[in-house]
């Protein structure tokens, strides 16, 4: 696999040897990536997807170019096209790490890359390794993958990362999804088309906790004030759903709290000391993950 530019390219066998490798990679005190260079080249605003890619490369004793907003601090800004900064590139480095507004857009300059493209979010289209680590998360976890049952909860209309981790669960035997939004912002026929396609059994609902005592993981997300159209649009839906301790409690004992970050209200700071809250571990898995992903591409 040349280029990590969505979730349906994985197959079984490739999550469980990125798995493998992340399993050992934090433990190897090597360099094995020296005198390789990642460019970092994210057209969005980033924090923790930057940084772990960033972190993850220079841990494998390689090298980062990057800029943090190319669309204002690039060529960008004066007319040019992804595909001639992409192929310009090309002559710097030895991997992309691409976060782009368009969705397409990690697809579109891998198509003029001889380099391998990372897709780090692409609009609201996908984000594969984020679902990679939020899988593998789980499996470290709860120790399987089979056999859960799992609530999407709040924007999914616009949210990559529920698309993606969707197309990888359907690759796993007796998962059930909850998808838990309010009518305007259900999950997209694509997801569910593909999920019937692979037999995977799902419900779309509106009220958590009616569900609540039933899952194994809670994977909540922000209501993502950028995607929508105006302010008036976004307030109609801001807040919907908020996880607190009331609803902590109702929840099984051995099961988790995920969120991709960045959390608004969405989830309540008093949530954060209990022992099903991982979204802050999620971040450590991911660092594994994409330290994993470079090592596969490079080495």
């Amino acid at each position: 696999m040349k280029n990590i530019i969505e979730s349906q390219q994985f197959s079984l066998d490739f999550i469980n040897k990125i798995f493998s490798i992340a399993d050992r990679i934090g433990k190897n005190k090597k360099a094995p990536l020296k005198g390789k260079i990642m460019a970092s080249l994210f057209y969005e605003p980033s924090t923790r997807t930057r940084f772990s890619f960033e972190s993850a490369m220079l841990r494998l004793g390689g090298s980062v170019i990057t800029t943090e907003n190319a669309k204002e601090f690039s060529s960008a800004i004066k007319g040019e096209t992804l595909e001639d900064s992409t192929r310009v590139i090309n002559n710097y480095a030895d991997v992309i790490v691409m976060r782009h507004y368009e969705s397409g857009a990690s697809k579109r300059a891998s198509l003029v890359s001889d380099i391998p493209v990372i897709n780090a979010g692409d609009g609201a289209g996908q984000h594969p390794t984020q679902a990679l680590l939020d899988l593998y998360t789980i499996k470290k976890e709860l120790g399987k993958i089979d056999g859960i049952h799992i609530a999407m909860v709040g924007d999914l209309k616009n949210g990559r990362t529920i698309r993606s981790l969707s197309y990888l669960l359907g690759k796993y035997k007796n998962v059930k999804i909850y998808f838990v939004s309010p009518k305007g912002l259900k999950v997209g026929d694509d997801i569910k088309e593909y999920l019937n396609k692979h037999k995977v059994n799902y419900e779309e609902i509106e009220d958590l906790e009616s569900v609540i005592n039933k899952i194994d993981v809670l994977y909540q997300t922000r209501i993502q004030k950028e995607r929508f159209k105006n302010e008036k649009e976004y307030l109609r839906f801001k807040g919907c759903y908020k996880i607190d301790m009331k609803i902590v409690n109702k929840m099984k004992s051995k099961s988790i709290i995920m969120h991709p970050l960045p959390r608004v209200d969405e989830i309540s700071t008093e949530v954060d000391s209990s022992k099903k809250a991982i979204y802050f571990k999620q971040t450590k898995y991911g660092l594994l993950i994409r330290m994993a992903l470079l090592f596969y591409l490079l080495k």
